[in-house]
């Protein structure tokens, strides 16, 4: 999923550049799938239609909501440095975290 404040149709350009055959990316959330307030738009992790307790974010600003905080984890911004591996750092702490969800299931409450 990418997720951003963007407008829908600068969302797409971007989406066609990154994934221009549409076999990485499944869906795109853009700034009508935010809520606004005050002006502002905030990204609502719940209109991924997924369990919260198996959500995480990864992003530059955290423009989620505030009671979703616990689901963001903040990256520093990439600046298109082709050198760049800052995401390759979060692979154990995802890793991790998958492995928390399959040994606890779901909510953290224990399970099968």
């Amino acid at each position: 999923f990418i997720y951003t404040t963007a407008k829908q149709d600068y969302a797409k350009k971007l989406l066609d550049m990154l994934d221009p055959r549409k076999k990485l990316i499944r869906r795109c959330l853009s700034q009508s799938d935010c809520v606004c307030s005050q002006g502002c738009y905030w990204k609502d992790l719940t209109r991924l239609g997924r369990d919260l307790a198996k959500t995480v974010a990864l992003d530059y600003t955290i423009q989620g909501i505030p009671a979703q905080a616990a689901n963001w984890i903040r990256v520093p911004q990439w600046c298109g440095d082709p050198q760049d591996e800052e995401l390759l750092h979060l692979v154990p702490l995802l890793g991790q975290l998958g492995q928390a969800v399959r040994t606890r299931g779901w909510g953290g409450q224990g399970g099968p």
